[in-house]
């Protein structure tokens, strides 16, 4: 399946939440710049806030898949996809530099976050959790939003993606409670490649948008 943008693929999923969803205690966590825009228009409808994730990913030398990654929560979680034999060796043989490229990654991820914190843990304890994402092809990108959601007393854990690959869904299917996936791509491309229209802003833009989402959330309902 193809979608005109990002926004009409959010807004085909809110018409498959909205009818479960409308009056309860929601909120939306985005995982990528993507998954923003498609967010917005399920947030809209719910009347919820909505947050982005930031992380970053520790990849090996010459190794195309990544290892492990960090949320800005300090949170880490190794790669699903890989198994505990193939972690365990590459631990063993780059324990100094995972190490490093943790330490690496934290800064990193601190000093985004000080330009301006966009997800706020506070805001997401007892709450129907909607997960969402403009693509994924891999279900690593799950394994760092539950690590963060570790620590939070959730309701339900829910999924709203347009377009997931075979992976993605099998994951989705044993950590959520409710999935709203509108296309099962089995020879996943590039999340691109399934919108006509490019209607990402720049991370900055995006940020900005966020914050004051959030300040008029929380604003509106203090």
């Amino acid at each position: 399946m193809y979608f005109a943008s990002r926004m009409h693929a959010g807004r085909m999923l809110a018409a498959k939440i909205v009818p479960k969803y409308k009056d309860q205690d929601c909120a939306i966590l985005a995982l990528n710049d993507g998954g923003v825009m498609v967010g917005a228009q399920i947030a809209r409808e719910l009347n919820c806030v909505l947050m982005l994730l930031l992380t970053d990913e520790i990849t090996l030398p010459r190794e195309p898949e990544a290892l492990a990654g960090v949320t800005s929560g300090g949170d880490f979680a190794y790669n699903s996809t890989l198994s505990s034999g193939e972690i365990d060796e590459y631990v063993s043989e780059f324990h100094n530099f995972i190490e490093q490229e943790k330490l690496r990654t934290v800064h990193e991820l601190n000093r985004m976050v000080k330009k301006g914190s966009v997800v706020e843990k506070r805001l997401l304890r007892n709450k129907n959790i909607i997960l969402v994402a403009d693509g994924l092809s891999n279900p690593f990108d799950l394994d760092l939003a539950l690590a963060y959601l570790k620590t939070v007393i959730v309701q339900h854990l829910v999924f709203a993606i347009p377009l997931a690959s075979v992976k993605v869904v099998d994951k989705m299917h044993v950590t959520g409670n409710d999935i709203y996936c509108l296309s099962v791509v089995e020879d996943y491309i590039d999340t691109d490649h399934y919108y006509d229209k490019h209607d990402i802003p720049p991370h900055e833009e995006i940020i900005a948008m966020l914050k004051k989402l959030i300040a008029d959330w929380t604003a509106n309902n203090a």
